[in-house]
């Protein structure tokens, strides 16, 4: 669970990783992953099971997996 504007902070209680927006760049269908970039032009393979995207979509990550698509 990803806990904003609590005592907590912005990041996950259990792990203490946050959700980060990220823009899909290409996606490999095959093995479920795709390249994306955070807003300050990081870039990470990201595990796209849980979600349907294409490239140019937003979404948010945590813990290495696209958990959901963000509106744009």
């Amino acid at each position: 669970m990803i806990v904003a504007g609590n005592s907590c902070g912005d990041h996950c209680i259990t792990c203490s990783d946050e959700g980060i927006p990220m823009q899909v760049e290409r996606i490999d269908a095959e093995r479920g992953l795709a390249l994306c970039a955070a807003e300050d032009g990081a870039q990470s393979t990201v595990e796209i099971a849980l979600v349907d995207v294409e490239p140019g979509d937003r979404v948010l990550v945590h813990a290495g997996v696209a958990l959901t698509e963000l509106g744009s």
